[in-house]
């Protein structure tokens, strides 16, 4: 596309994108630097060696690498590498990290795939941006916040232009005063550069988003329209579809079909065992024998099922879980995945069988055959539990099996242990919020190559703004779930990123260091632990009506008891002389009415001021419910959303 964000940011060429992460592999074609440039002069960051990685390994690409292990010894203790494949280096050897710096500022890669799907060209959101990876997490699953601190610290310095986080803690949420990745991404944001991060994996539950900064960009997770479709052959000839990364030379041969309950561990219950939880089933009678087994609430994952028929000697797993489109690798092991319907529809036909069998055909890809996007189930869901009145996630971006550069030496997962062993993969498939992370991570350095001068509020606004809330086919956006359905703000935030429209938004929602002071102190925040934070002297005086009052590109109200009035600014950014009017979707159960309705832009005249009010129309306690506020000028539409809730006040008293 000619006037594409690509195009017209040369592909991120001069963006320098920070990657807080689990190290990086150098040696991947994804970070070969043929064609590219100098090394930007406004870079001032290090090639840090250490084991298996020198200066050597940093190019023009990949132009600085540092490690960071003080801060987790004096947490965790001493790192024990005879456990865990590990390099005390920036060297990955879990692949998270390739993957994520992969995925925002990836080479281009022809033939790119993993064990022979999904193949085709591979680039980063930013083909040209570069790379400076800071090792903060370690095989063993390690995050020390000392170290994340620390790298906050030396990339401010370094001279990156985004920093791209695909980490955090799941709730309860640290105060924002307390809170590493909070402090760090605030200090970077003092100095001009975006923080971008995943929002966590512990969907479809509300109140479970991570990372919930105001300054901070957090990130849901979307599908695409790449899909594995496997069939699964039943001894009586059926055919199911399920999905899998399953490409063995040849297709299996038939094999006897069991569910898990009927081969229980004598000190196991059915329920376990019809999960396939660890250490539910009988090996002597799961030996050779396909095992099906049922997602429960107390065990939801088709990893866990596929290590527990693997160590009980099973030959494969068919796992029924609720509806969505994440794949995930077999450890050692074949396993396809069912939705709950074609699961049980395999257990009825074994139990009308007297000798049920079935067969694994191989996977293949697919591509446009099914919808997208859609909001993944896994991804972690609105409000906010720490400040609701702050709209988290912020957008959502490709999140499920992404293919992206991975560390070959992630393929045994400890030292002399071959059970577990995959054959190297250069390229994998992986899926969840940090997956998603990086996307944003890249299009934030494409918009910072097209308007170095604006703010990481301006970028975040202009992403958030122009966000799409329908999927390719012009229908509204499904969340995953149970069960599925229309997708809201506590899903995906504003909507899905839709970066060639970000590029030109029209109107932004700026704020910058002093408003976010403002908001720590409408939290009830001291002024000691807000000046340490921020390292700013501070004097409190904001009262709590500013939590809603914070320029942010959304309006939430947690709590309408009657009536509240907000305000916003907006900052014209299109053509000089514009005309705004504006149109309002009220959520369900409110009424609401913006004053001015017209915002009119001349070359004297470049932001304005406009208040919204919220009246309730309900007597009961309700429910969060959504609606909308445009401002349209016939070429632009800046679109936010508006979340109310309406609460009944109570007094009590004693009796």
């Amino acid at each position: 596309m000619v006037d594409g964000i690509l195009s017209k940011s040369h592909s991120g060429i001069g963006s320098i994108i920070g990657v807080m992460d689990t190290g990086i592999w150098p040696e991947s074609e994804s970070f070969k630097d043929e064609g590219m440039d100098e090394v930007p002069s406004h870079w001032n960051g290090i090639c840090q060696e250490g084991e298996m990685f020198n200066q050597s390994n940093c190019n023009r690409k990949l132009i600085g690498a540092r490690w960071y292990i003080k801060g987790y010894e004096a947490e965790y203790g001493k790192l024990n590498t005879s456990d865990e494949v590990e390099f005390l280096s920036p060297r990955d050897a879990v692949g998270h990290g390739t993957h994520t710096s992969s995925t925002a500022a990836g080479a281009l890669v022809k033939n790119a795939n993993s064990i022979g799907l999904a193949q085709g060209l591979a680039r980063g959101g930013a083909p040209l941006a570069r790379i400076a990876m800071y090792k903060v997490c370690w095989a063993t699953g390690g995050c020390s916040s000392a170290d994340l601190l620390a790298a906050f610290d030396d990339a401010i310095s370094d001279g990156v232009d985004v920093i791209s986080v695909s980490l955090g803690s799941p709730p309860p949420l640290p105060s924002y005063v307390d809170d590493a990745l909070a402090i760090g991404s605030f200090h970077a944001i003092a100095r001009g550069i975006s923080v971008v991060c995943s929002g966590g994996n512990a969907g479809p539950y509300p109140q479970t988003v991570i990372n919930t900064a105001p300054w901070i960009l957090d990130v849901a997770a979307s599908t695409i329209d790449r899909a594995f479709p496997t069939v699964i052959t039943l001894g009586n000839n059926q055919t199911l579809v399920g999905q899998a990364f399953y490409t063995r030379k040849k297709a299996s041969e038939f094999q006897p079909i069991v569910p898990g309950d009927e081969i229980a561990a004598a000190d196991a219950d059915e329920d376990s065992a019809r999960s396939c939880d660890l250490g539910t089933l009988n090996p002597t009678l799961a030996r050779g024998k396909v095992v099906l087994c049922f997602q429960s609430r107390s065990q939801r994952s088709a990893t866990i099922a596929g290590i527990s028929v693997r160590n009980a000697l099973g030959s494969g797993v068919i796992f029924a879980q609720s509806p969505t489109k994440d794949v995930t690798y077999p450890r050692g092991i074949p396993s396809v995945f069912v939705d709950l319907t074609v699961g049980t529809s395999i257990l009825n036909y074994i139990e009308s069988s007297r000798a049920p069998m079935v067969k694994f055909n191989h996977t293949k890809t697919t591509i446009g055959q099914q919808i997208a996007p859609e909001v993944a189930y896994f991804s972690s869901r609105g409000p906010s539990s720490l400040s609701p009145s702050v709209l988290k996630p912020d957008i959502a971006a490709p999140g499920v099996n992404i293919l992206a550069s991975w560390s070959p030496a992630s393929s045994l997962e400890s030292p002399g242990n071959n059970q577990n062993k995959l054959p190297p993969l250069n390229f994998k498939l992986e899926s969840g919020t940090s997956m998603a992370c990086p996307h944003i991570s890249g299009v934030v350095a494409l918009l910072r190559a097209v308007h170095p001068t604006w703010s990481p509020a301006a970028i975040k606004s202009a992403l958030v703004t122009t966000a799409s809330v329908t999927d390719e086919y012009g229908q509204s956006i499904i969340a995953e779930g149970a069960p599925h359905k229309k997708a809201d703000p506590f899903d995906y935030g504003a909507g899905h990123v839709n970066p060639n429209k970000a590029m030109d938004p029209g109107l932004v929602y700026d704020a910058n260091v002093a408003d976010y002071i403002r908001f720590l102190c409408s939290l009830g925040y001291n002024n000691t632990a807000i000046s340490l934070m921020t390292k700013i002297r501070t004097s409190c005086h904001a009262s709590t009506k500013f939590l809603m009052n914070l320029n942010l590109p959304s309006i939430t109200i947690p709590e309408l008891k009657h009536k509240v009035t907000v305000s916003r600014t907006v900052t014209n950014v299109g053509p000089v002389n514009s005309v705004y009017r504006s149109l309002i979707e009220a959520p369900a159960g409110s009424f609401v009415t913006i004053e001015p309705s017209i915002l009119s832009f001349n070359s004297t005249t470049k932001k304005q001021k406009f208040k919204v009010t919220f009246i309730s129309q309900l007597r009961v306690q309700g429910r969060y419910s959504f609606g909308y506020l445009i401002w349209e000028d016939g070429v632009h539409v800046v679109r936010i959303p508006l979340i109310v809730r309406t609460v009944i006040h109570y007094s009590y008293s004693d009796t």
